[in-house]
């Protein structure tokens, strides 16, 4: 990869992995092959595992590329490039929202209701009380967007439970992120608009 096309050393970049996307990551260092990243720990991918890197590039797009983690050494995480740096529109990768209904709907048709806290065209990270999910558990999620209600299938990529137990035992909090799995383009382009027009409401107010 040509030196101009990475990014600078010190500067920050969008990282995502298992689903959860986080968007102030600090490059160390960039080369051709590898790059190295600092974070906090809590936020560390795991080892071996696949990302999905994203930084700026002017105008108004990014570029993305691929990575495999291949070491770890506190809060710094050494990544491989392993595909092709592209450049994508901004656009597809929009992300916002937070306080909307979701329903995980169950095989039985009934559905717990949840909050989205951070939402995107690709994933959705969402708080739960008192229900039964796990990492890998394949779903279906319902989410209001606006005036638009979406359905999708989903993949649980990285699930969170604690319970209350101060002052005294409750219920089950659970945190989850989920990747959509679907190719609906329609209702992918209902979840881009509506977090647009969040964004554009947000600046409007500032």
């Amino acid at each position: 990869m040509s030196a101009p096309l990475l990014p600078a050393d010190g500067s920050y970049i969008e990282m995502t992995s298992y689903g959860e996307t986080l968007p102030e990551v600090r490059v160390v260092h960039a080369s051709d092959a590898v790059i190295t990243l600092s974070l906090a720990q809590a936020s560390l991918p795991p080892a071996n595992s696949s990302v999905e890197l994203r930084w700026a590039a002017a105008p108004r797009g990014r570029y993305s590329m691929a990575g495999h983690v291949v070491a770890i050494d506190g809060n710094r995480v050494e990544i491989h490039f392993t595909g092709d740096v592209s450049m994508v529109q901004s656009r597809d990768f929009v992300r916002g929202g937070g306080g909307e209904p979701i329903d995980l709907v169950h095989d039985d048709g009934l559905a717990a209701r949840g909050t989205v806290h951070d939402l995107s065209e690709r994933s959705v990270r969402a708080h739960f009380t008192d229900v039964d999910v796990h990492a890998g558990d394949s779903l279906l999620l319902r989410i209001q967007v606006g005036d638009e209600v979406v359905e999708l299938p989903a993949l649980a990529t990285k699930v969170n439970s604690m319970r209350q137990q101060i002052p005294r035992r409750g219920p089950l909090s659970v945190e989850m992120v989920a990747v959509f799995e679907s190719s609906d383009e329609h209702q992918l382009k209902l979840i881009r608009r509506y977090i647009m027009q969040v964004q554009l409401a947000a600046r409007s107010r500032a």
